[in-house]
């Protein structure tokens, strides 16, 4: 298995119920896959769910500096720099790289699942 860092997953994953998720909080998730491992997290607002890759468009450095902790007064927050994002669409609204966007990772919910879309 290689140990590259890999920025995308196949369809059709299940990462779980989304239940694990608290409203309006995030989870990490680390899959090893044959061409290396992948870091995404994942933010749940009601019954939606938003994935993207768990690496700031500012410096390249993974979001959260303790596990989980990527939401902050209703933004995802880069707790290096503070930059902060928007759930829906992970377009940056403050901080150092206003106008970039976090990396999407396309996740769906099915009956009551978080699948990789």
């Amino acid at each position: 298995m290689g140990n590259e860092r890999v920025f995308a997953t196949p369809a059709g994953v299940a990462l779980g119920p989304l239940a694990q998720i608290a409203d309006g909080a995030a989870r990490n998730f680390v899959l090893q896959m044959r061409a290396g491992r992948f870091h995404g997290f994942v933010v749940r607002r009601g019954a939606e769910a938003f994935g993207y890759v768990d690496r700031c468009p500012h410096a390249g450095l993974p979001l959260a500096q303790e596990l989980d902790d990527y939401v902050a007064a209703g933004h995802i927050r880069c707790t290096w720099h503070g930059a902060l994002f928007r759930i829906d669409d992970g377009a940056c609204v403050a901080g150092p790289c206003i106008g970039q966007r976090l990396t999407p990772w396309p996740v769906t919910v099915a009956d009551g699942t978080i699948v990789t879309a």
